[in-house]
This record gives structure tokens, sequence and C-alpha cells, in this order.
């Protein structure tokens, strides 16, 4: 292996950049750096932070393009741009963040590939849920990331699946309400549930949009019984976080439910067509569970009377599986 090589698997390993990203970010100094900029000093003094050290992220940072040096200090660049504001790459980011907190518990991934276990448990003494349950700010950053996460697929997701087959639909964990109250906006002839934890913006996103006639809200877990007699039970982004152990425990309450010939409608980014393996690593390292594959999702299923009938490609990043239930 030449030197050149060796440089690139280096940089590829090397946690300087990644991490100076999250503590910019964190920061804020991309958006208190835009237009003119400011000194290093100035921005050291707003931010409580250091100068000198703060002058060695940011002459770091502007290598790479995020920043630029001006006669007085710094300021964001276009590039730099993509780090300022309330998006999916800030919410990411932000170390105070429910996401940014996660990607930390990478720290702990030689325990996760030799164990099969979260990381993130062993990094924080608790799991991902319950951390969300003890701090609400991660929590209310957890919703605006799913948002965002779901915000380009949510009309796809709406609109890519004959929803209006079903006269109830129930989201299970469907956090702020966001897909059903698309769902129901685009099919008026279906109701719909929405089951979580916490209910309040699921609520409020109800209520925005005029829908409390045909959507209500259920404070509950998803481990515990659902409400009963649905036509479609939806788990949106949910079995990838959990073991098949776990897992295998959501489905068995949706069938649990579930009218005579309904269905459990699973959408998620599948292992081998819309799962990146990238994430596969972060579903072990923070949850404990991973990106399936359609054959994974039929063994998993087919332990609680479930058989799959169908796979529809319904959005750009994720697949629907719809079981049946026999």
């Amino acid at each position: 292996m030449g030197s050149d090589d060796a440089n690139t698997i280096l940089r590829m390993a090397s946690l300087a950049t990644p991490m100076a990203l999250r503590v910019a970010v964190t920061l804020g100094l991309p958006d208190r750096l835009r237009g003119d900029g400011a000194g290093v000093e100035e921005i050291a003094a707003d931010a409580g932070v250091a100068p000198v050290p703060l002058g060695l992220l940011l002459g770091h940072l502007a290598t790479l393009g995020f920043f630029e040096r001006t006669a007085g200090g710094y300021r964001t660049t276009e590039y730099g741009e993509h780090l300022c504001g309330d998006s999916l790459t800030t919410v990411l980011l932000n170390l105070d963040t429910a996401g940014g907190r996660a990607e930390l518990a990478f720290a702990e991934l030689l325990h996760s590939v030799t164990t099969g276990r979260a990381g993130y448990d062993r990094r924080y003494g608790r799991d991902f849920w319950a951390d969300l349950a003890e701090h609400p700010p991660l929590r209310e950053s957890f919703d605006r990331q799913m948002t965002h996460r779901l915000r380009a697929e949510v009309p796809q997701l709406a609109a890519g699946y004959d929803w209006g087959r079903f006269a109830t639909v129930v989201d299970v964990g469907g956090g702020p309400g966001t897909l059903l109250a698309a769902i129901l906006a685009a099919h008026p002839g279906t109701r719909g549930r929405l089951v979580d934890l916490d209910v309040a913006a699921a609520t409020r996103t109800f209520a925005s949009q005029g829908l409390e006639n045909r959507a209500s809200v259920v404070a509950r877990s998803f481990f515990d019984p659902l409400p009963a007699g649905a036509d479609a039970y939806l788990l949106c982004d949910i079995l990838h976080d959990w073991d098949d152990e776990q897992a295998g425990r959501i489905l068995a309450r949706c069938v649990e439910a579930a009218r005579p010939g309904g269905r459990v409608l699973v959408v998620e980014a599948v292992g081998g067509r819309r799962g990146r393996t990238d994430m596969d690593l972060a579903m072990l390292v923070i949850f404990g569970g991973r990106e399936r594959r359609v054959p994974e999702f039929e063994a998993l299923a087919a332990a609680h009377g479930l058989v799959l009938d169908a796979v529809s490609d319904v959005s750009d990043g994720r697949l629907l599986l719809e079981f049946k239930i026999v």
C-alpha cells in the first residue's frame, strides 16, 4: 500500500472533521458568522468559549470550505450555509439534540459489533427511549428530526399507496402525526388513530389541519394493547429501531388488535432496496436494530401469523410491506 493510500485511509478514519462540524453547529457558528462574519474574540465572547481553541476549530473548517478568512476574522461561505438554520442536517449534527447525542454512541461500536447490543445504553446508562423520556428537549428535537426526515417523502407516501381501502388506520408510534395527517387529507373516507407515548405534537398537528373529527390520539406504548378493530396498523420507521425480540412484540400487538382480515403495513428503508449500509450501523449502535431485508421481515412476521402480500415502492427512500393476518 502506497503512502497516498495510507493517508487517504487515515483521513477517512479521522474523527477531527466530523467532530469539528458537530461542535461548530452546536455552538451556532455558521449562523453567527453569516454575512460579513465576525472576529474570533467577538464570537468567543458571544458563545462563551475560549478564543484560541475557537480559532483552531474555525481554521480547520476554513480549509474545508465551510468558512473563509476575512480581514477581521471569519465568515460563513455559501457551502457553509448548509450548516445554518433548522434543517435535518443541523438537527443531526447538533450535540444537544437527540440525533447528535445518539451519534456519539458510535464510540461504542466495538461493543455493539461484539455483543449485538446497542452502544447507546452503554454510553449513557439508559436506552435511547428512556433518555428521551428523561429529557423532554431531546424528545422535542427527535420529533423535529423525524419531521425533517419524512418531509420530502410524506406526500409520496400519502399518494403512493391506496390508503382509501381502509376505513380506519392506526399509526403505531406515529410521533408528531405528520404522515397520518397527510394520509387522511388525501383520503377523506379514512379515519385514523395515532398511538405514541407523547401525543401532544400529534394533537397540535391534527388540530392545525382541521382533522379533529377524523383523527384521535392514544397516549400509550406500542408494547401495550393497541386500539382494537382497525383495518390497518401502520408501522413507519419503527421496527428498525428494535431487535428481533422487541420487533416481534410490536407485530404481535398489531395482530392482536386488528380486526379479522386486517393488515399490518411496514414502511421502512428496506435493506438491499432502500436501506443504506451506514444506517445499518447507526440502527445497531443506537438501538440494537438494523435495516432488515425482505426475507428477514417475512421470517419475523411469520412467527406472528403474518404473511407478506405485497411490496410497494411508495417513496424515494422507503418501501411498504403489506402483511395480511392468517
